[in-house]
Formats: structure tokens, C-alpha cells, sequence
């Protein structure tokens, strides 16, 4: 299992190659990653904050509960932070089970928990200025059937 928060970009197709290689005994491998959109048009980059070391605990604290949880063979979580600009990648997880449900149940997971409790603040930059962005209540509802 492997959790990196960092500022520099990453190779996503690196990443998913090296994260399925000599996999005998998965039988899935599902892999997702976050590209920074622009909703509105108005998006110029997003600016994403958080505590150093406590970052890393809290993502590695739920990624060992999705292992345990499905079974896995290995998790990888990848998040940036830093500007990022539109089209930009934001970050990246990979699962690996024996049988699908488990590996995309189990990203589904990691995504939920990303999206609405891991301990990233994001302020988004628009032609109009810049604003932090609230929680939403969909992502919160996510959680719900876990």
C-alpha cells in the first residue's frame, strides 16, 4: 500500500503500469484519477492546502481500512496539492482484489472519503476572484452507504 501527498505532478499511465505489474493473484485492478474541470468557464486553477503529516495519517488511516475492509491485494492514493491549473491532475487511486466487486467497491470508497472528509481545502481562482470551496452535501451523502 502506498499513500503520496505532493505538490509534483505525476505519470498516471507510470503509475497504473507499475501499480499492476506482476499481479498473479488479482483479479482486478481498478484505477481512477481527478482532473481539476472547469465548471462555469470562468475556472483559471485550483489551490489546495493541508497539514503535512496529518494528511498523509488520516489517507493512510482509510486506505488500510479499504484493505482490510475489501480484501485487497494493494492500494495506491496519490493526492497533489499546491495550483493546479485546469486539466490538471488532482490525484489518483488504484485498487487491486482477486474479483472486481471488491476493487472497484473499494475505490468507490477511497473516492467517497476523499471527496467529503480527507483534510484538503481547495480555493478555487476564477476571473472573478477567488473563493474556498464549501462542502457539498452530495459528497457527504456519498459516505452514507458505507
Amino acid at each position: 500500500m502506498r499513500v503520496a501527498v505532493q505538490d509534483a505532478a505525476f505519470d498516471f499511465g507510470a503509475e497504473a503500469a507499475a501499480f499492476a505489474e506482476g499481479r498473479a493473484v488479482s483479479g482486478a485492478v481498478v484505477t481512477f484519477t481527478g482532473i481539476v474541470r472547469d465548471v462555469d468557464g470562468g475556472l483559471q486553477a485550483m489551490e489546495i492546502e493541508h497539514y503535512p503529516g496529518m494528511t498523509e495519517s488520516a489517507l493512510t488511516d482509510i486506505a488500510s481500512e479499504a484493505v482490510t475492509r475489501w480484501s485487497l491485494e494493494d492500494a495506491l492514493v496519490i493526492h497533489r496539492h499546491g495550483r493546479l491549473e485546469v486539466g490538471e491532475m488532482i490525484m489518483m487511486v488504484a485498487t487491486a482484489a482477486r474479483h472486481r466487486k471488491d476493487a472497484f467497491e473499494a475505490a468507490e470508497f477511497l473516492m467517497d472519503y476523499l471527496k467529503s472528509r480527507a483534510p484538503f481545502w481547495k480555493r478555487e481562482i476564477t476571473t472573478d476572484g477567488a473563493e474556498w470551496v464549501a462542502a457539498r452535501d452530495e459528497d457527504e451523502d456519498a459516505l452514507t452507504r458505507w
